[in-house]
């Protein structure tokens, strides 16, 4: 056999083992995707059957939450994305009763959280602000009390903050403030309440218009 053969053999060859490198590499990323995706939808399930396991709920709104699901996308009152991540809880006006939960800071796709007209008790968690994708926020009518976390501040592309009508004490925090001049903040309701002070709005040019519905205390 000639070198130029050789050569050539031995090029096709190596053409073929980088093909199927190429291959295992592309099968051992999907593998490890999957198992991401896995996980994180297991993780949300456990997130979401332990606030399940802490309310009350006698309209049987939450019975199709299966705990043993892979995944909580068939549940009813949930959205998720195309990689099976709940997007939406939809949960207005159900009947429930009880607290938030922190494990409900771990749904890191979230972009709604809709729990208005309920009897939702106790405090806002912390953990809600690591719900950075999050666009509305409705925890209005319900009895929360307790201050306004600050962490309620890292959610940059917040619209709709709905806090309304419950019981809640103390001053707006400065981080919550800073969403209405720099974030995307269009609505915020915190009326009904038993909040301290008022929030002064001046329009900045660039940023998004606030609608502010509050108390006029001082």
């Amino acid at each position: 056999m000639s070198k130029s053969k050789i050569v050539q053999t031995r090029t096709i060859l190596l053409v073929k083992l980088v093909k199927v490198l190429q291959m295992r590499s592309f099968l051992i990323f999907l593998i490890i995707a999957i198992a991401v995706a896995t996980v994180e939808s297991n993780s949300e399930v456990d997130a979401l059957h332990s606030w399940r396991s802490k309310l009350t709920d006698p309209n049987n709104v939450l019975q199709s939450w299966d705990p043993t699901l892979e995944n909580p996308c068939t549940w009813l009152h949930i959205t998720c994305n195309s990689i099976n991540s709940v997007t939406r809880v939809d949960l207005g006006n159900a009947g429930l009763e009880g607290p938030l939960v922190s494990e409900l800071g771990i749904l890191a796709n979230l972009q709604y959280l809709q729990v208005q007209r309920n009897k939702i008790g106790g405090k806002i968690p912390r953990a809600l602000g690591n719900l950075t994708k999050l666009v509305s926020l409705g925890l209005d009518q319900n009895r929360l009390s307790g201050s306004i976390p600050e962490t309620v501040g890292n959610l940059r592309l917040l619209r709709f903050l709905s806090l309304n009508s419950n019981k809640l004490t103390g001053r707006i925090p400065n981080s919550v403030i800073e969403l209405i001049h720099f974030g995307h903040l269009q609505i915020m309701n915190v009326s009904d309440n038993h909040l301290a002070g008022t929030v002064h709005h001046t329009n900045k040019a660039g940023f998004a218009t606030t609608t502010i519905i509050q108390d006029a205390k001082a």
